[in-house]
């Protein structure tokens, strides 16, 4: 063979191996999790994502699309990245891109977030779904669908997901299949703020754990609980406390009802939501004059909640959609159930019976909301006395906090509103001109 003959042929095997080994390295940096956020507060957030092998993280970003002013690298390599974003204005949008210390891996319109709003005015969407992690992926995506369409391209601020994320032994794989192959676009624009549910805590170690990065040290607002399994966060004018019902002590002075009453009178928002995975009131596949978990829930903490002025609660556990009255001092089974106990025993509609409406003063109530049917319905007889509306119908919640008025929405798989509900604070005029605008 002649020399040149040979050269050419180096030549070329050396472009084919530098050539396999570029494609190499390219695809064994690709993100197979996220990015997803974590930990929000008005000055930092937290970005997770996972590769498939160990790199060096890195994020860009700033509050102008494709021109990043920050960077953030991680000090090793690592398959699970998580960085924490610092120096962020409260209320501001900011862009930004996540890839490794050579490239990006990440980016566009969709890779944005808007820091926590600290304003009382601000107002604030929030999507909850319960036991959305089904393993029939049909009625999970219906649901899903159904709320970006009915919610089409406004700004959601929060997500609050209650529990049982996933329907299985709550291993890796069914997070990922049940959360962060259903909601992507939402994960990286927004937190997912979870709590414990019994699907979840199956596989040892529990992943919920290893995945979500919940706030310990009052990082987000409300006062500091020192573990993840329960703690608070706020966002404009309401404060959140997330409680644990399936693994911590659910005994008035345990640990959980000691943190919970310091926190709740300690925070100075005008609006408070609580939300666990086991529904204190419920009719529906569990039955809350049964079921251990649920009447420890009632008998504890929806009596603290109702103490300290809390307007919502949320759970789910039960596949059903059930919404009560505004409800305050019901903490025995459901025949113990009086009409004393109903504040305002109407549907809270300001086209029916009329909002339900809270003028400041101690002990006015809250409304109880089961929404545990955004990944499959299983009936029940729904037909506990508390309940303004028991449905065995797909669907989840979103509502609206905006000045003095709480507004919310059942979406079903369909497309249709089939709930609706209002509170208001200290409010005398109900006419729709009091409405402040959403602000985009």
């Amino acid at each position: 063979m002649k020399q040149e003959n040979r050269t050419v042929i180096r030549l070329a095997a050396i472009l084919w191996i530098a050539t396999s080994t570029a494609s190499l390295a390219s695809a064994a940096e690709d993100i197979i999790r996220g990015p997803y956020l974590q930990q929000a507060t008005p000055t930092s957030i937290v970005v997770r994502w996972r590769t498939d092998v160990a790199v060096v993280g890195r994020v860009r970003y700033g509050p102008a699309p494709g021109t990043p002013t920050s960077t953030v690298t991680e000090p090793g390599a690592t398959r699970e990245h998580s960085l924490k974003l610092t120096g962020l204005t409260a209320g501001t949008r900011y862009y930004y891109d996540v890839g490794n210390t050579g490239a990006v891996l990440a980016s566009g319109p969709t890779y944005s977030f808007t820091a926590t709003p600290t304003s009382n005015a601000a107002t604030v969407r929030v999507w909850a779904l319960g036991d959305c992690g089904t393993k029939d992926k049909s009625d999970q995506v219906a649901v899903r669908d159904a709320f970006y369409a009915w919610n089409r391209s406004k700004r959601v601020d929060v997500t609050l997901l209650l529990g049982d994320i996933c329907s299985g032994k709550g291993t890796d794989g069914e997070f990922q299949d049940a959360l962060f192959n259903m909601y992507p676009e939402s994960l990286r624009q927004m937190v997912f703020w979870p709590t414990l549910g019994n699907h979840d805590t199956y596989t040892k170690p529990i992943q919920y754990f290893e995945i979500f990065t919940n706030p310990t040290a009052g990082e987000s607002g409300g006062v500091a609980s020192g573990t993840e399994k329960y703690y608070s966060f706020d966002h404009g004018p309401i404060h959140f406390v997330c409680l644990d019902s399936q693994t911590s002590d659910r005994s008035d002075s345990g640990p959980m009802a000691t943190w919970l009453r310091s926190d709740l009178a300690a925070t100075p928002k005008p609006w408070r939501v609580a939300f666990w995975h086991h529904s204190p009131y419920s009719k529906g596949s569990h039955d809350s004059d049964t079921d251990l978990k649920m009447t420890g829930m009632r008998q504890v903490f929806a009596r603290l909640l109702e103490e300290y002025g809390v307007d919502l609660v949320l759970s789910g556990h039960t596949h059903v959609y059930e919404r009560s009255c505004l409800l305050d001092g019901h903490y025995g089974t459901s025949p113990t159930l009086t009409p004393a106990m109903k504040k305002n025993a109407g549907d809270g509609r300001i086209g029916g019976d009329g909002p339900y409406i809270k003028t400041g003063a101690a002990r006015q109530g809250a409304v109880y909301v089961v929404t545990g049917s955004s990944g499959s319905t299983r009936g029940g007889s729904l037909d506990h006395p508390a309940m303004v509306v028991s449905l065995n119908t797909l669907a989840s919640l979103a509502f609206d906090v905006s000045g003095d008025r709480l507004e919310a929405h059942m979406i079903c798989s369909d497309g249709a509103v089939r709930d609706t509900f209002t509170i208001i604070h200290q409010a005398t005029d109900l006419t729709p001109s009091r409405r402040a605008p959403r602000q985009e």
